[in-house]
């Protein structure tokens, strides 16, 4: 039995990237948080005044003989918008930004050549602008935004946001659906 590896990915809210992820074969958890920042134990409030340098993240488990780090890597690439800079839809701020927090030179090399690769192939006919990061430490943020979209699919940011990133993901990697 391996042990889990992580990926940390900022993609915008956290409510919209953990069901990205946590419907994929492979991932065996998930849990938003906090990462990037100046503050020690940061929390929400804090986060959405912006005032912590934090990103909001996810800190992804996954057992790399199931999915790979790259496959990972492509999938958070295409749910988000990577080519605009602290912004996620209307979610505006640097708590929003795109980023990849690497936890080794492997994740780091992988991330850079997808991103030149992304950008030389024009995928999203303009530039990538998704920090690539070392690894840092990563808060979990409150116990009700853990799994949130699961618990709250009825709520309308998740139905406007979250619901259609999901599914976006379920219909183009249908092979990597739990």
């Amino acid at each position: 039995m391996n042990q889990d590896q992580i990926a940390i990915f900022a993609g915008g809210c956290f409510w919209c990237t953990e069901p990205v992820f946590s419907q994929l074969r492979g991932v065996n958890k998930v849990v938003s948080g906090y990462i990037g920042g100046h503050t020690a134990n940061p929390n929400y409030k804090a986060i959405c005044n912006g005032d912590t340098g934090h990103a909001e993240a996810i800190q992804i488990s996954f057992d790399a003989e199931l999915v790979s780090f790259e496959t990972l890597l492509e999938v958070f690439l295409v749910s988000h918008d990577p080519t605009t800079l602290n912004r996620q839809g209307n979610d505006i701020g640097t708590q929003y930004r795109s980023a990849v927090f690497c936890q080794n030179q492997m994740q780091r090399d992988a991330t850079e050549k997808m991103i030149a690769a992304f950008n030389a192939a024009d995928i999203f006919n303009a530039p990538i602008v998704t920090q690539i990061n070392g690894a840092d430490i990563f808060y979990p943020a409150e116990d009700y935004h853990q799994y949130f979209f699961d618990k709250n699919p009825n709520q309308p940011y998740c139905m406007a946001v979250a619901a259609p990133k999901a599914a976006k993901i379920r219909a183009k990697y249908a092979q990597l659906i739990k």
